[in-house]
């Protein structure tokens, strides 16, 4: 990373066709993340903001990704509130979206974060990296039959809206390889080329119906509370998932509020959705000195009563 930050930064100016004195302010993810990539960023960007004596925002690397559907948009009214979703492999959570400044955690995984549950079913039904989309690529083919393994579909409780995907991860394991213990010996599945594809897509079917299950609910929750959601806005890897993405738009119309999904260059991490972010925060007169700390844990708060 100390390598490549100033190359990077030099390529990103030049594709632009502009220079530093053109610059206005200085965004930077310094949370959350892993602590060695977040030091040099944050030591760079603090570098720069006090070469140039230009503002320093600092940015949340999650809520960027609620930011990044927004990302080719000139739209900025009517959106809130809103209702976010990050789904990637390091993170699986709901946001309730009062602002930009304004945005609390009402949900998240209590184990696996969706993207991860991706990565480890294809590893176990051997398909070659990258999992996630190859998974999803075996479970579009036109003949996959989605209903054919009876996958869980995770609640946790009748109002939770946490997300859980370990038990829909182990269920493929014993799919695939057995279920041990047991005296009737459910016997390990015949690994074909049709069999595999049928499990991806009943893996999807059963992985995605549990997302969209926690956020009717919480529009619904919000409801009783007298709060009626404007837009969904959505980020993180996994809004990349073929079906995934059919199903949230799905909500334009059975859920009355504007689906925002990013592009698809921007669902993976990215500079733009730290700079989009950014530049709203400093609108709203947010800016940080040169104490801004790199910060690897989770720091967007939970909503009162969650």
């Amino acid at each position: 990373h100390v390598e490549a930050v100033l190359p990077v930064m030099r390529e990103a100016l030049e594709q632009a066709g502009t220079g530093l004195g053109m610059i206005d302010a200085i965004a930077v993810g310094n949370r959350p993340g892993l602590i060695g990539s977040l030091l040099v960023g944050v030591a760079a960007a603090k570098s720069l903001a006090w070469s140039l004596n230009k503002p320093l925002v600092g940015v949340d690397h999650v809520a960027a990704h609620v930011y990044s559907g927004m990302l080719e948009r000139s739209e900025v009214d009517n959106l809130f509130p809103a209702l976010g979703l990050v789904v990637s492999g390091g993170h699986t959570a709901m946001y309730h979206v009062a602002s930009w400044t304004d945005i609390h955690r009402i949900g998240a995984t209590i184990d696996d974060a969706m993207g991860e549950a991706y990565d480890k079913a294809a590893t176990m039904m051997k398909l070659p990296h990258p999992g996630g989309p190859n998974l999803d690529k075996l479970a579009s083919d036109p003949a996959a039959n989605e209903k054919r393994f009876d996958l869980p579909i995770s609640r946790l409780s009748p109002t939770s809206l946490d997300f859980s995907f370990s038990g829909l991860k182990t269920s493929v394991l014993y799919t695939l390889r057995g279920v041990p213990g047991e005296r009737s010996g459910t016997p390990p599945m015949d690994a074909t080329p049709e069999n595999i594809r049928d499990l991806a897509a009943s893996f999807q079917r059963s992985a995605c119906k549990a997302v969209t299950i926690k956020l009717s609910r919480a529009i619904e929750q919000a409801r009783e509370r007298g709060v009626t959601y404007r837009s969904l806005l959505c980020g993180g890897g996994v809004t990349a998932n073929s079906r995934l993405r059919r199903e949230l738009l799905a909500f334009e119309q059975s859920h009355a509020l504007a689906v925002r999904l990013p592009p698809m260059r921007y669902c993976m991490d990215n500079a733009a959705m730290i700079g989009g972010l950014g530049f709203q925060l400093l609108r709203a007169g947010k800016r940080d000195d040169m104490e801004l700390q790199a910060t690897p844990v989770i720091s967007i708060p939970a909503a009162a009563g969650t």
